[in-house]
């Protein structure tokens, strides 16, 4: 599809009058963004620590500051992204200058640059996660409504694109994108609706992360079990993106990253969970906190370092994953 094609879509999915600058700025410079850094990731033929750390306390891979700085110089050019944070600088900054207007459209941006940085020394897919919110902030703010939209991008054999949208007013949408050497000037849309739905017994999936939580937990073992004894597919490579993505693109999975007395909760709510959820909310799923069941979007953040579980996927799975869990 010609580029016309996708902006009309991504369109249909936003009123222009509210969110015009979302869908032929916003949008457009983050899908350029996912291009250049899979540009800069084939031509970083070693990986290797770069001698920092993030506020996290972890090691940062010199694919993790290249990807960092990709995205900060593209959105640095679109004048809708007024405020920025990262899970590798994990404090919202503004991005224009302080001589540039606002815009009365105007958004903040969080994202992991680079997740799956563990399994990228094997060149194994890899992605980064992206959310948009609505206004000068993504703190204190009910994350169901004003995160606006969500991108994916899947660094594999192919550069690829997950985009969900929902804007007040509109039915959500998700979308699957293709990646050429022009970014989003030459994206071809894959698939116009991913779906997460009801599919035969022999194309059922799970991915179980931290699996040695099974044993120390009897619940996530029975759980493991289950899946096992029911001839479930195992499809887990140890990447959060590629894990989910693998689901939306096979319309059925369950992916759960769970939370023990001795392991706790470690994925970031700002930048991995909310835009997760978003994705797979639009796509007909669900996503909770397995801690509690509760909805992973329900809750305000107030620090951007909070972390969480997460169970998501196909709406069935995870009612089933939220019974055997915590009932």
């Amino acid at each position: 599809m010609a580029d016309s094609e996708l902006v009309n879509y991504l369109r249909s999915a936003a009123p222009s009058g509210v969110h015009g600058g979302l869908v032929d700025s916003v949008l457009p410079t983050l899908i350029d963004a996912i291009s250049d850094i899979a540009k800069v990731l084939g031509k970083s033929q070693h990986v290797s620590h770069a001698g920092s750390a993030n506020t996290f306390g972890d090691e940062q891979l010199n694919v993790d500051v290249l990807a960092e700085n990709t995205i900060r110089d593209a959105i640095s050019r679109c004048q809708h992204v007024v405020t920025v944070s990262s899970e590798e600088d994990p404090v919202e900054r503004g991005v224009q200058t302080q001589e540039s207007p606002v815009p009365e459209e105007h958004y903040t941006i969080a994202f992991d640059p680079l997740d799956g940085s563990s399994i990228i020394a094997p060149n194994w897919t890899v992605g980064t996660i992206i959310g948009v919110w609505q206004g000068k902030t993504a703190l204190n703010q009910p994350a169901a409504t004003k995160q606006v939209a969500a991108v994916l991008g899947v660094f594999g054999p192919r550069t690829t694109v997950i985009v969900a949208l929902r804007v007040p007013g509109c039915e959500p949408a998700c979308l699957e994108i293709g990646i050429g050497e022009n970014g989003f000037r030459d994206s071809e849309i894959i698939r116009p609706v991913v779906r997460l739905g009801e599919t035969p017994a022999n194309m059922r999936y799970f991915a179980p992360a931290n699996l040695r939580a099974a044993a120390e937990d009897d619940k996530y073992m029975s759980l493991v079990s289950h899946y096992i004894r029911s001839k479930y597919t195992l499809r887990y490579s140890g990447g959060l993106v590629p894990d989910v993505v693998h689901a939306l693109v096979k319309g059925h999975g369950i992916y759960i990253s769970p939370v023990t007395a001795a392991s706790k909760a470690k994925l970031r709510r700002l930048y991995e969970l909310f835009p997760l959820a978003l994705v797979v909310e639009c796509a007909g799923g669900k996503a909770i906190d397995p801690a509690d069941g509760t909805n992973i979007l329900d809750r305000e953040l107030e620090d951007p370092n909070e972390t969480a579980g997460l169970v998501c996927g196909t709406a069935k799975e995870v009612d089933f994953v939220k019974r055997t869990l915590l009932e």
